[in-house]
């Protein structure tokens, strides 16, 4: 059989950039298809009506629809829900996909978050399962990531630390506004500890790379400067410069072909819907965790009747997002003179301070699982600083005289800092990724219908960090502090829909992340996470993807002469 490339990739995120850029550099010939545009940093600017409100990076929810089922918080009552065309769980569908509009915060997962059943024990109504990896195995990938992204930091030593092989981070950290200190010094009052965060933003020019320019439009939006790690700018783009790597834009599959288990092809549609078809000797799918699950459905055959990989029946199972919830408080200007007032009125928008005093804890006999508290200012985008005064109270919209005087608070009488929470989402059986029978996509596929539970360990796991970040502002002499009612599933932090395992009766994928029952298919997306830890895990799909790149080289005879 003639191959169109020894690698086919399917998705061009944080799943697929590892992979191609490896296998560019091993020597490896690789197609990246790509459902999305080809953009670039000419095409990003500080669009706040389209990014930040219009969501103009995902697609449109008539062309590219989900159907959403979101279930109560409520475990044990009467399950009723409402059914919704969404694009909430899109983030963005583009080359490079969601890592163009993150906002880049670096977090290992601990040692012994890959081992949360053994450690904590069974869940009810939650399928926690031990990871067939440990830390060690993933810790060189995750310096590897720190290196070819391009990340800036300072690692301090604190309980929680994992074990490094690189003694700090490649770059140093972006500048900080002052208020990072004050949150330094109520720590360590406090006995508590205060974590520089590593972006992956470049703090200096670098990897024909411009440095960061201190706009602070970071998540939602895309990097002017190509400062930002993206897959895009970071990996892919290294990887065509080989000559190696084609990227093959606007290409929507359609289907997975195989014969004998192995895929043999892959059948998409082009920018100008004619369908065309991708030979490989090896094929990965990294198109997110929901497309993925999605994709793998629609590839049902006579040989394998519930979807491709699915002899587990475990396809679109266990899908979770990552957990959270936030807070702010306000530092009056009329409260402060000298150079503490200065301070506080200094531009800079970066904060890039952390607590993970609460990533485990206990109480009585019994640990718990917490999580991370991330402090950030407000993102200097004034619409959606107006809105969120405008829309605090969900139940009512505040307007006139009492939303001018609250705008002027916010803008000119004070300064805002503000935490997000990140706990770990723990898989329910009434979460989970199935097709649609009826609802169909621009090219009259079966879309994906999502359905969404939140586990109670989870809610319960946010309202404790909440409060624990009340306890901090209220320690830095903060005011006006108010908690986010709501409990958020985050829609660019999703994982589990094609879990890893040792067994092939319970998982997807084996440890290497290649599927049980097709010898020449891997997956680097979200899909193959049991549990995420209670960090943002973008950084870890990096990590991970790097590993499994090797995998796959090793499979195809290992480096290559150039």
């Amino acid at each position: 059989m003639a191959f169109d490339a020894d690698v086919c990739i399917v998705g061009s995120g944080a799943g697929g950039g590892p992979v191609a850029y490896s296998l560019a550099q091993a020597g490896y010939s690789v197609i990246v298809l790509e459902k999305g545009p080809y953009l670039s940093e000419k095409d990003f600017f500080k669009d706040e009506i389209g990014e930040a409100i219009r969501s103009k990076f995902r697609p449109f929810s008539l062309v590219e629809p989900r159907v959403i089922r979101r279930l109560p918080e409520d475990e044990d009552g009467k399950i009723s829900s409402i059914e919704s065309l969404d694009n909430n769980l899109w983030n963005a569908t583009m080359v490079g996909g969601s890592t163009n509009i993150m906002s880049g915060f670096f977090f290992r997962m601990k040692p012994k978050d890959f081992a949360l059943r053994s450690l904590l024990g069974s869940v009810k109504n939650g399928n926690v399962e031990d990871w067939p990896i440990n830390y060690q195995d993933l810790e060189p990938y995750y310096s590897l990531a720190e290196k070819v992204i391009g990340i800036s930091g300072r690692q301090v030593s604190h309980p929680q630390s994992e074990p490094r092989s690189s003694p700090d981070f490649p770059y140093p950290p972006v500048a900080e506004h002052p208020l990072a200190h004050w949150v330094d010094h109520t720590a360590k009052d406090q006995g508590w500890y205060s974590l520089p965060v590593a972006r992956a933003i470049l703090s200096q020019t670098s990897k024909n790379r411009g440095a960061c320019s201190y706009t602070g439009m970071c998540g939602m939006y895309g990097c002017t400067t190509g400062a930002k790690g993206s897959s895009r700018v970071a990996l892919l783009e290294p990887a065509v410069a080989t000559g190696r790597c084609e990227i093959r834009a606007e290409a929507t599959v359609k289907k997975i072909n195989m014969r004998s288990r192995k895929i043999v092809e892959v059948e998409y549609f082009d920018k100008d819907g004619s369908v065309k078809f991708v030979k490989a000797k090896m094929f990965v799918l990294a198109a997110q965790a929901i497309e993925t699950a999605r994709l793998l459905l629609l590839s049902a055959s006579t040989e394998y009747p519930n979807g491709l990989a699915n002899s587990s029946g475990q396809v679109g199972k266990n899908l979770f997002f990552s957990v959270g919830g936030g807070g702010s408080g306000q530092f009056s200007y009329a409260k402060y003179s000298g150079n503490r007032l200065r301070e506080l009125r200094n531009p800079q928008p970066f904060l890039n301070r952390a607590f993970q005093d609460w990533y485990f804890y206990e109480q009585g006999e019994k640990k718990y699982k917490g999580g991370t508290l991330l402090f950030l200012l407000d993102n200097p985008s004034p619409i959606l600083s107006a809105m969120s005064v405008a829309f605090e109270n969900k139940n009512s919209l505040l307007w006139g005289e009492q939303l001018a005087k609250s705008l002027k608070s916010k803008f000119v009488d004070s300064k805002t800092i503000n935490f997000e929470t990140f706990a770990d989402g723990i898989p329910h059986p009434k979460s989970h990724v199935t097709l649609d029978a009826s609802m169909k996509d621009r090219f009259g596929l079966p879309v994906a219908k999502v359905q969404v539970k939140t586990h109670k360990n989870s809610i319960a796991a946010t309202k404790f960090l909440k409060e624990k970040g009340r306890s901090i502002l209220q320690a830095m002499g903060a005011e006006n502090i108010k908690l986010s009612p709501e409990i958020s599933a985050s829609a660019n932090l999703v994982a589990g829909t094609c879990r890893f395992g040792n067994n092939p009766r319970t998982s997807v994928l084996n440890a290497d992340c290649r599927a049980h029952d097709v010898d020449n298919l891997y997956v680097t997306d979200g899909s193959f996470i049991p549990s995420g830890g209670s960090v943002p895990f973008t950084w870890t799909i990096y990590a991970n993807a790097f590993r499994v790149a090797d995998k796959i080289i090793q499979q195809l005879g290992g480096l290559k002469k150039i």
